[in-house]
């Protein structure tokens, strides 16, 4: 015997007082039943407190006809079955046949810019009972996540996410590389500020990124970011406090606290990668070129649910006013994204950057100096004092160049040269050379001869 359903014993309740009576007397039905209607119940399942009079005493003739199980709720003969022509579920089908990785609206879309059904005649209900009778709907997952708190910036521009999706690996320029997409996503309006694929997950990817979406869309107040080694880069650092944008690093291993550009990323894997025709990319700017294009006419035309009706570009341009413009750092934009690199100044007055040598003025041989580079071109540009005051261009090194250069040596000053004329000879101002003169005058004495016209006193010897 099937225990009672948990609807059926509620309904039960309701009735109350009819549910007991044997017999009820003319009018007396309805007049219970418009009372029951009058109070509030805790409906299962529902939102609603209220019941109907007819409802009630529909539910009085099941219990009278079948009993309990006359109250117990019947499931739908229809249910699960689609009332769209075969034809239109024929195309549902292989659509998602033909790449199982396409989403509920990937498919609506894809059938209406195809012309195969019109616009508004498709929901995802629709699509979804069609799939699930077919066996091609994916199990529904639930996560469940610790306490958190929604919120949303109060103007877009004021807090900005950064994050790198792992992308797939593509025949690039002749070999197999795997590629990573850089995202800048602005929170209020959901904008993608810019996004690029990259070769790498670096600062210096993520440094091109942010500048390429300050050019476009401004700069933000504050920038969210991971808390790996290359969001901790000081070059970086360095970019932000100059750019004055406050950097807030996430906590390890917490892909939540950026929820919503994780569903962006969850998003993009279903609409473009799924999409993606590997076979056309043979160059890292073919992908970006259908990136951007996707990101502009797709993803930015496309009404959010969140945003009130609105799609994200549209929300963005609502608090243009309200947004931090670059203004006069806009001269100086490629200034501030340079990077500073501490050298020692070689005695052929050469320095070293990326494995190639560069030539600097000569009087900076043997000193300590930056060398300002541009990261993104690979390309020195100039030597500063440790303190930052310019102190000459940097040049190429060319060997063959310098085999045919003429040397300049110095040349003395002339009241230099009249004091090495008058100068002693270096015998008599060499400290080795005179001590050498002295052991030897020691050592030899000169003979003296004896004068023919001056006596002699010869002592004699005494007799003894």
């Amino acid at each position: 015997m099937q225990p009672v359903h948990p609807i059926a014993l509620f309904r039960l309740s309701v009735l109350g007082p009819l549910a007991s009576r044997e017999r009820l007397e003319r009018g007396e039905l309805t007049r219970i039943t418009q009372e029951l209607a009058t109070h509030s119940y805790d409906i299962p399942h529902a939102n609603r407190s209220m019941l109907s009079a007819k409802t009630i005493e529909r539910w009085y003739h099941l219990w009278r006809a079948k009993g309990i199980d006359g109250l117990a709720p019947k499931r739908r003969r229809d249910r699960g079955q689609s009332i769209l022509s075969p034809a239109i579920q024929d195309l549902i089908v292989a659509a998602k046949q033909d790449n199982p990785r396409r989403s509920l609206d990937t498919i609506k879309q894809y059938l209406q810019d195809q012309g195969l059904v019109a616009a508004g005649d498709l929901s995802r209900s629709a699509i979804h009972r069609v799939l699930q009778q077919q066996g091609l709907s994916g199990p529904q997952t639930s996560v469940i996540e610790t306490e958190r708190r929604r919120f949303e910036a109060m103007y877009a521009g004021d807090l900005w996410y950064g994050d790198v999706m792992h992308g797939p690996r593509l025949m690039i320029d002749g070999r197999e590389r795997k590629v990573y997409l850089v995202s800048l996503m602005d929170d209020a309006s959901r904008l993608i500020t810019h996004s690029a694929f990259c070769f790498g997950e670096t600062a210096l990817d993520i440094e091109g990124v942010l500048k390429q979406a300050v050019l476009k869309r401004g700069l933000t107040k504050k920038l969210v970011i991971d808390n790996g080694p290359a969001y901790r880069a000081t070059s970086l650092q360095g970019i932000c406090a100059r750019l004055r944008i406050k950097v807030v690093y996430c906590r390890p291993f917490d892909p939540a606290s950026k929820g919503k550009l994780e569903r962006y990323h969850r998003y993009f894997r279903q609409s473009f990668l799924s999409e993606l025709n590997h076979s056309l990319i043979t160059h890292l700017g073919d992908l970006n070129a259908r990136l951007w294009a996707w990101v502009d006419g797709v993803y930015h035309q496309r009404v959010h649910s969140s945003l009130n009706g609105l799609t994200p570009l549209q929300r963005f341009q609502q608090d243009l006013n309200q947004q931090r413009q670059l203004g006069s750092l806009a001269h100086q934009l490629d200034e501030l994204f340079h990077h500073h690199l501490k050298r020692k100044v070689r005695k052929d007055a050469t320095v070293s950057y990326n494995s190639q040598f560069y030539e600097v003025p000569y009087k900076l041989s043997g000193q300590s100096v930056m060398l300002v580079v541009d990261p993104h071109k690979q390309q020195p540009v100039r030597v500063e004092s440790l303190t930052g005051e310019a102190l000459g261009a940097v040049t190429p090194l060319d060997l063959h160049a310098n085999n045919r250069r003429q040397r300049h040596r110095p040349k003395q000053p002339a009241a230099t040269e009249s004091k090495q004329e008058n100068a002693a000879p270096p015998s008599e101002r060499n400290l080795v050379e005179q001590i050498l003169q002295r052991q030897t005058n020691a050592l030899v004495r000169p003979h003296k001869t004896p004068d023919p016209l001056k006596p002699t006193n010869h002592k004699k010897t005494p007799k003894t």
